[in-house]
């Protein structure tokens, strides 16, 4: 693709056939950008369509597409997904659930101190995404034993796995990213501890600092569903059905005893295997089984009025004609529990009328609260991750549908099936892939792909199982990121943004330009997601050092420490968006807490880096 001037030939300060070419690409890479920040379609989407563009025009051919595939960080995270998956398959993340549990006995100020301290070292080593959805609803009866509320203790939860995971190169997917495209242009791979020493320091004052002023910043706040009399409920259901000969057949629901009494609730009308609304104006037909709630001595009273003889009493007879036409079927107690959408959840998209949850799990939404706040006409959105959803049914019906993995139950710990027996073959897997990597006898990737097929071939973790846990849409958000960065570099987009940046910061000093190169980081990863923000940013502040005649090692330092450091929003880091929904936060609170700690962690963070990576 080229562009020309009037005479065929190619203005002169453009050199020829590229022109074009890199106004396509800083044009889609503005798109993209913008795709990230309205947020309409998932990362990964908006990602691989930027590349589609670039393919289809011929800036990005084929083979430098498919070469991004061979970059070792995305295969890296890949593979560390299936490892941690063994560890939450075989106990070993529970483990940590249950000491957290027994966190009380020290009282509020050790308990938290422990329990920041506890997730932000298995962070380093194990993906913290399971490791916060495992302690969320950990956190939130921990809470109510400590005589507070779950706000209180929730986003230090977060933070503190966000401040592990920038401990070793292995933490987070960010850094193993940077790693891999720091590798591809030249510089020598990171050792997996090189980081730990300033990441450590790092977590240390950001957990003085969530132990001292956090408790002052964080909001006192009751849950998503807060009144207790709805996380208390023990509702009775009970399905009446109408029978053929029933009077009630061609009347409106509404003309019913049941729908006019304040007490009892319709719940929906059953017929042909569909559940419909509760409509007032609703014609009954023979066959139609109509859900009412209500509580137990209501339950019984309608029963006794529908057919007398079950418990052999009888009602007044203006009562019962009322409800006549309708039979009793059969009964049961039901729970109210709430879910967050999880992450991976295959929910994500689907709306809510259309989950079929009412026939598949006999569940019900009673509501759905979206970023602190309740959703009207919740039926017809679409579901997006971190929604809250408050669902009412039998215990072992909601523990079977949270057992599908697509929602994380806020309301009590999960209590899964463990595969306990293989826990010591995971914990080994991982301790090898971490010793091995620090004697640099393989490269990460090698040992992690060497770990994720062992622990599924000693049965730590099925096939099935390691497949649905890669996070398919991180993986490719990566790979569409790598591939426009690799169309920035051909047609010398990268060069010419490194040389625009290089203008604008001539005469700083290489501290100064560390700062500036943290702040930006910092700053897009509120915005936008951390692995397009490592994608984007590593290349150009290797050219951006190269050009200053300084060791571009420290930048890249920088970009992992700041890409990491998502504290600011809820929106920039998984963990945020989890216990966003289930502390019943706001945006502001994230930023009351946050942004003091980002430029506190970054002030930390560049005062160390040039210590350990010299300019």
């Amino acid at each position: 693709m080229s562009g020309s001037d009037g005479n065929g030939s190619a203005p002169g300060f453009w050199p020829d056939g590229v022109e074009l070419d890199l106004i396509l690409v800083l044009a889609v890479l503005g798109a993209v950008f913008v795709g990230f920040v309205r947020g309409r379609r998932s990362p990964d989407v908006v990602a691989m369509l930027g590349a589609g563009v670039l393919l289809v025009t011929g800036v990005l051919p084929v083979d430098a597409l498919l070469g991004v595939f061979s970059n070792p960080g995305p295969v890296t995270v890949g593979a560390l997904f299936v490892v941690s998956a063994a560890l939450q398959s075989t106990g070993v993340v529970a483990r940590l659930s249950a000491g957290a549990e027994r966190l009380a006995d020290l009282g509020p100020v050790r308990a938290r101190l422990v329990m920041l301290a506890a997730v932000m070292a298995v962070s380093a080593v194990v993906n913290n995404t399971p490791v916060v959805m495992v302690l969320v609803p950990v956190m939130i009866a921990l809470a109510d034993r400590l005589d507070t509320v779950p706000s209180k203790l929730l986003i230090p939860l977060s933070y503190a796995s966000v401040l592990g995971g920038a401990c070793t190169v292995i933490g987070t997917s960010t850094n193993l990213i940077v790693d891999g495209v720091a590798r591809d242009h030249g510089l020598a791979p990171f050792g997996i501890f090189e980081i730990t020493a300033p990441g450590l320091i790092v977590g240390a004052v950001g957990i003085v600092y969530l132990m001292t002023v956090g408790p002052w910043l964080l909001p006192r706040r009751q849950p998503t569903f807060s009144t207790d009399d709805v996380r208390a409920r023990r509702d009775f259901v009970t399905e009446l059905f109408v029978a053929e000969e029933s009077s009630l057949v061609g009347g409106r629901l509404a003309d019913t005893g049941i729908f006019q009494r304040s007490d009892v609730t319709v719940v929906d009308v059953v017929r042909d295997r569909q559940a419909r609304p509760a409509d007032r104006d609703l014609v009954l037909e023979p066959g139609d089984r109509i859900t009412i709630r209500s509580d137990a001595a209501n339950v019984l009273e309608l029963r006794d009025i529908v057919e007398p003889s079950w418990r052999e009493q009888s009602e007044p007879p203006s009562r019962s004609a009322l409800l006549a036409g309708f039979r009793p079927l059969a009964h049961r107690r039901t729970t109210v529990m709430e879910g967050i959408v999880a992450p991976d959840s295959r929910l994500i998209g689907k709306r809510v009328g259309e989950l079929n949850l009412r026939q598949a799990y006999d569940v019900r939404v009673l509501a759905m609260h979206r970023q602190g706040a309740g959703v009207a006409e919740f039926e017809g959105q679409p579901l997006q991750f971190g929604d809250t959803l408050l669902l009412e049914s039998g215990e072992q019906q909601l523990r079977e549908l949270f057992a599908q993995g697509e929602l994380i139950n806020l309301s009590e710990p999960a209590a899964p099936v463990y595969r306990r027996r293989r826990a010591p073959l995971a914990l080994v897997t991982v301790a090898l892939i971490v010793v091995l990597a620090a004697l640099d006898v393989l490269p990460i990737a090698g040992l992690a792909l060497v770990g994720a097929v062992a622990v599924v071939a000693v049965g730590c973790i099925d096939a099935p199982e390691a497949y649905r846990a890669v996070d398919w849409r991180i993986l490719f958000l990566i790979f569409g990121m790598l591939a426009i960065g690799r169309a920035m570099e051909t047609t010398g987009a990268a060069a010419l943004l490194v040389e625009q940046a290089a203008a604008l910061t001539a005469g700083l000093g290489p501290w100064v330009l560390l700062a500036v190169v943290y702040v930006l980081a910092s700053a897009l990863t509120e915005t936008i997601t951390n692995n397009a923000v490592a994608v984007l940013l590593t290349p150009l502040v290797i050219g951006l050092a190269e050009q200053t005649g300084v060791d571009p090692r420290p930048f890249v330092v920088a970009v992992m420490f700041a890409a990491s450091a998502s504290f600011a929003t809820p929106l920039g880091y998984q963990t945020n968006t989890i216990v966003y929904g289930a502390g019943n936060y706001r945006f502001g609170d994230f930023l009351r807490i946050g942004l003091p700690l980002n430029v506190l962690a970054g002030a930390v963070a560049v005062a160390l880096i040039p210590w350990f990576w010299p300019f």
